[in-house]
């Protein structure tokens, strides 16, 4: 649930921290005074996009600061550990920063998250019901959404989907060979004459290194000879070479330490000298002796360097890229094959609509399950809604040949009255009615959320009476499994609520800004009282509130 938001310099709110109970809690207040502020501002921390426009005139930047308690939430505690957020004290932060510019930047417990992160996580938190949400409704996309989201069927459903991309797919690549036979041989045998001429060539790029290494060499051989004949001769094979004249030295120098020990250092860096003098001639005589003047070889290695470099040009590529090269080429000539075979295609094709046909049909089993149990819980909800005798129902039209989102369309249908046949919601339901009807909906797909935290922004918007008494109800009802805000403008839904906060624009310092108000039972009673009777409140208007509230 969601345990504490801090905002600071969001729209016309400079800071506000706030603590949340459980179970139900009304927001209520004037018109303008920033109660869906307050929802905004959460929707902000949980993903919404964001722009220049949510920060306060004459502040730098606008943060929010969104705590939840995921005490029994395992979702959310199996998804912080799987993207590696630290998980402390069993709570989960969302901090969301906006800058002047508009500019954004999120955060998941202290560690910078992404905006898709945020969101993800977000959905296991919390759920936020808009003051047009009944409105989405007259969608089909919508209307899908929701009867997946009530079955807990949206992995299924994004598998669907890409079954049916892999069939269409399949089907595609054989009709295009159908179409295209001639040209697609045409192509084949054009590959398999450019695999089998790189196959031929046998190129190796680890070959190809050695190979240049060893043309350097066989061009050079000559001065490479030469050089190392006259070091040699410098080392130690000509007359005073550096290894006899060292060696001589520091024997020398052992003769004149019987008279001066002190020479010993001078000694020993002579004779360690002559060692390595030795060592670098024998390390060239080695060296020499392997060297060849071998203009055949070089002629070899020249023409295996002249078809490499022609293979590279007439591909484009560079010669170290020729691999790449023949791989892709083979991989293209099994393709080619491939579509060459109608048979092959005809049975990849075949198994492609299987395998979208088997996920597809658990797809449609589940939503007609929960469609039944739906339409008749919605039907039930809108007797209580001053709609005596309508019927809601969830309609699964089979589709022949199915689609991307299943084997069927969904469609809402509604009746008003035992005597009106049922037909879609978007041509039946008035304003009123479907306010109503998306409110019954809402609340009662709700039930079944594993959402902790579910807010309602002025969804009983075009509903009054007994009806707003009724919603009220539903709503504490509903939060005593979840926690439910709801921001309203009926004295009959707030008084329903556990807890009730007040919100009001007070003037400070020339600026107006936005306060948030914990209302006791004396205030309640207050508020209520407005809520009843305006800007007179009497005696009588008190007693209502107080009757109302149950005090």
């Amino acid at each position: 649930m969601l345990r504490r938001l801090d905002i600071q310099n969001f729209v016309i709110v400079d800071h506000l921290e706030l603590d949340f109970a459980a179970g139900f809690g009304a927001l209520t207040g004037e018109t303008g005074a920033g109660k869906s502020i307050l929802i905004d501002a959460l929707a902000l921390a949980l993903g919404d996009k964001a722009d220049a426009g949510v920060v306060r005139v004459g502040a730098q930047r606008s943060e929010i600061s969104a705590e939840f308690d995921l005490a029994g939430n395992t979702p959310a505690q199996t998804w912080l550990a799987a993207q590696d957020f630290p998980l402390e004290e069993g709570v989960c932060l969302l901090r969301r920063v906006v800058d002047a510019s508009g500019r954004s930047r999120g955060y998941i417990n202290g560690s910078t998250a992404t905006l898709q992160q945020l969101r993800e996580v977000g959905e296991m938190l919390a759920d936020i019901h808009g003051q047009h949400a009944h409105h989405a409704l007259l969608r089909a996309d919508a209307q899908r959404e929701l009867l997946d989201a009530q079955a807990g069927l949206q992995p299924l459903a994004r598998e669907v989907q890409e079954a049916h991309r892999a069939w269409r797919a399949a089907q595609e690549a054989r009709l295009h060979a159908e179409r295209d036979a001639d040209a697609l041989m045409r192509e084949r045998h054009m590959l398999e004459w450019q695999v089998r001429e790189l196959d031929e060539l046998a190129f190796d790029p680890d070959s190809w290194a050695e190979l240049n290494q060893e043309h350097r060499r066989l061009t050079h051989a000559a001065s490479l000879q030469e050089g190392v004949d006259r070091a040699l001769a410098a080392i130690s094979e000509s007359e005073g070479a550096a290894a006899a004249v060292v060696e001589h030295e520091a024997a020398r120098l052992a003769g004149l330490m019987e008279v001066d020990d002190t020479l010993r250092e001078a000694h020993d860096l002579l004779e360690s000298a002559a060692i390595s003098l030795e060592e670098a001639g024998a390390s060239l005589r080695r060296y020499r002796d392997r060297l060849e003047l071998d203009p055949g070889r070089l002629a070899e290695v020249e023409s295996r360097i002249e078809a490499v470099t022609a293979a590279a040009r007439k591909h484009r590529v560079q010669p170290a890229e020729l691999g790449a090269v023949h791989e892709r080429l083979a991989a293209r000539l099994k393709s080619a094959g491939e579509a060459a075979d109608p048979q092959a295609l005809i049975q990849r094709e075949t198994e492609a609509r299987a395998r979208y046909l088997a996920r597809a049909g658990e797809l449609s089993a589940g939503r007609a399950s929960t469609a039944a149990a739906l339409s008749q819980a919605v039907s039930d909800s809108m007797q209580e809604l001053a709609l005596a005798g309508a019927r809601f129902e969830i309609a699964l039209e089979p589709l022949p040949e199915g689609g991307p989102h299943g084997l069927e369309s969904i469609e809402f249908r509604v009746a008003a009255n035992l005597k009106q046949p049922l037909r879609p919601l978007a041509k039946v339901a008035s304003g009123g009615e479907l306010s109503r009807i998306g409110l019954a909906i809402q609340v009662i797909a709700s039930r079944a959320a594993h959402t902790p935290t579910l807010i309602f922004d002025e969804v009983d918007v075009g509903i009054g009476g007994r009806v707003a008494e009724i919603v009220g109800r539903l709503l504490k009802q509903l939060g005593g499994s979840h926690q439910v805000l709801c921001v309203t403008h009926l004295p009959q839904v707030a008084a329903q609520a556990d807890w009730q906060w007040s919100i009001a624009k007070e003037n400070r310092a020339g600026e107006t800004l936005s306060s948030v108000h914990v209302l006791d039972d004396a205030g309640r009673i207050e508020e209520i009282a407005r809520m009843l009777g305006g800007v007179n409140i009497t005696a009588t208007t008190r007693s209502h509130a107080a009757e109302l509230l149950g005090m």
